[in-house]
């Protein structure tokens, strides 16, 4: 080994990565050979170009906040045709890796076909995302004095940003890109904290109060108008088990909160349980059973007794 002199200009002495890289293509090679097989090793999703597919989509769905900054009105159906148009032809060749790589040999044949149409129906169900979405910002505005503008709720609210992704990830979980959901819901989890597996059904004016630490699980169902607040867990009490002990996946595990519930901070609901309309669950509850409509549940307090002279026993 030589030494060499770094970029602060201090001796180093350089490391022989030889061994490692060696090492680590024969891990690498055992690994793809044990899920691929023998053979072509078959494309994977970019991550760093759904992050691209994603900043793109908002800004069509948002122009004047999420556009370049110079963006006028006379410029802006122009600016959404050629992004959305770029947009998509990223999305479907994401789409088709995903496709390619869980496809069985029967259906290989028929990739190019689905991957054509999930593009197009989700390229479709753009509108009805902005309608929704509006909803949402609509009711971040409505539901926190702290909100001086409906501008203000899209640019800096991090439940608003959650939302945004997961109404489009949603979409192509639907659709059957169930990866790239993931991936997408992965993205929005990393920049705001707030985790929703787009399997989640979530109706319109929904809002996510400060986020952080929001958990939604993948088969919860959330109705109109309701309100979660940071570290709410919405999640599963149990995992069943097949008779070989693997997980049962895909089963309804997690809550339906019916519409114009409140959730407070760090309450935790788990289960298949249902949250009957216009409810109000208090902070840092922890429910495991279903409650009717018009429910107010809070922790229980604490009892403090005094027994003198012997009572009690």
């Amino acid at each position: 080994m030589t030494d060499q002199i770094d970029w602060a200009g201090r001796s180093a002495r350089a490391t022989d990565v030889t061994g490692i890289v060696a090492q680590l293509a024969a891990l690498r090679k055992a690994s793809q050979t044990n899920r691929y097989g023998v053979g072509r090793l078959p494309d994977l999703p970019s991550r760093a170009a759904i992050v691209e597919i994603v900043e793109a989509l908002a800004s069509v769905l948002y122009p004047r906040h999420f556009g370049p900054y110079e963006l006028t009105p006379d410029a802006t159906d122009v600016f959404i045709a050629r992004t959305l148009d770029r947009a998509l032809r990223m999305l479907r060749e994401q789409i088709r890796r995903e496709l390619e790589l869980v496809a069985t040999d029967e259906e290989k044949s028929g990739v190019e076909t689905r991957v054509e149409e999930i593009t197009q129906a989700f390229a479709q169900a753009i509108p009805g995302v902005r309608a929704l979405l509006d909803t949402d910002i609509r009711a971040a505005y409505v539901g926190d004095p702290a909100a001086k503008s409906l501008d203000e709720v899209v640019f800096c609210y991090p439940g608003v940003a959650a939302v945004i992704r997961h109404r489009l990830a949603h979409r192509l979980y639907l659709l059957g890109a169930t990866m790239i959901a993931r991936i997408i819901a992965e993205i929005a989890h990393s920049e705001t904290g707030i985790d929703i597996h787009p399997g989640a059904t979530i109706d319109e004016a929904f809002f996510i109060d400060h986020g952080t630490g929001v958990v939604i699980g993948e088969t919860t169902v959330v109705g109109k108008r309701v309100r979660l607040y940071q570290a709410v867990t919405l999640g599963a009490k149990r995992f069943d088990v097949d008779e070989n002990g693997a997980l049962e996946k895909g089963k309804a595990r997690h809550p339906i909160i019916e519409d114009d519930v409140v959730i407070y901070a760090g309450a935790t609901v788990l289960g298949r349980i249902t949250i009957g309309r216009g409810s109000s669950i208090g902070g840092n509850v922890w429910l495991t059973h279903s409650v009717p409509p018009g429910s107010n549940i809070t922790q229980a307090k604490a009892r403090v007794e005094v027994f003198d002279h012997g009572a009690g026993i």
